[in-house]
């Protein structure tokens, strides 16, 4: 089978400014131009929450160095990092979220190559004649010597039409003793029903992945364009945030943490569920 590559590029123009409000201490960054080079890729978001390079995104920053991750630094950076004009994220859930990521303890950092971090890609394709829009998930692995992201999941309603798995009275049912009779009787399965996906696993899901690399080798799918581009975290223990792109006037642009939540118990599974399903 032949491999599928999706090259992402990430560039954008942008600047960040500081919260109208100081998040970290009364000492938060305000704009003076030292922070004019932040969050212009995905990669440089990661460096900064991080504090892995000097304010002005001039320097890199290598452990050793007395400013590496340097807790203060990175107090200033994290605080400018979150989109302040659109997003509605509290101050206070911003200051808990600082509080977690900078406990001198047991600070907690973004790893570019660990799991708990993956992309939606909300693209266009041609099926069947009509432009359909499809979310494709990516997520990065190992490769060789380096890393490749692969598409992972993806999310397309004519699909999801198709596969309606029946519940209840409506529910495909089989008799126990069908062995019994040779299982002639999985004719109410393939013959007599449209809906042979009810005579699955309570616990079946159709692998939408497959269909959909299925009908792209047979030619009924073809990529037209990408639409916009996100970030889901989970890597912040008990923290989910969402990474947008934000192109407008002003200083508050670039990637930025455009959704926070704090996680309770089954908050994590329920977040993946809608992401996934788009519901």
């Amino acid at each position: 089978m032949r491999k599928l590559t999706l090259v992402l590029v990430l560039l954008i123009t942008s600047l960040s400014t500081a919260l109208s409000q100081g998040l970290y201490s009364p000492g938060s960054p305000k704009d003076d131009g030292r922070f004019a080079a932040s969050t212009k890729q995905v990669n440089q978001f990661f460096r900064r929450f991080n504090a892995e390079e000097s304010q002005d995104g001039q320097k890199r920053y290598y452990s050793g160095d007395p400013m590496y991750r340097d807790r203060e630094l990175r107090g200033q950076f994290i605080s400018i990092l979150f989109d302040n004009e659109t997003s509605g994220i509290s101050n206070n859930l911003k200051s808990d979220f600082l509080r977690d990521v900078l406990a001198e303890n047991l600070p907690l950092f973004l790893n570019f190559h660990r799991e708990g971090w993956f992309a939606e890609v909300s693209s266009i394709f041609m099926y069947k004649g009509k432009r359909e829009n499809v979310t494709l998930f990516l997520k990065i692995q190992p490769e060789g010597l380096g890393y490749e992201w692969v598409i992972d999941k993806v999310n397309f309603e004519p699909f999801k039409d198709v596969f309606k798995k029946p519940t209840g009275s409506e529910k495909g049912f089989l008799h126990p003793l069908s062995h019994e009779l040779g299982f002639m009787n999985l004719r109410r399965a393939f013959q007599d029903s449209d809906t042979p996906e009810a005579f699955t696993p309570k616990e079946y899901e159709p692998d939408y992945l497959t269909l959909f690399l299925y009908e792209m080798k047979k030619g009924n799918i073809r990529f037209e364009t990408i639409s916009d581009v996100k970030f889901h975290f989970f890597q912040i223990n008990n923290w989910y945030f969402e990474l947008n792109q934000f192109n407008r006037p002003g200083f508050n642009t670039g990637w930025l943490i455009g959704n926070l939540v704090k996680l309770n118990t089954g908050d994590k599974e329920t977040i993946l569920k809608y992401i996934y399903d788009q519901k």
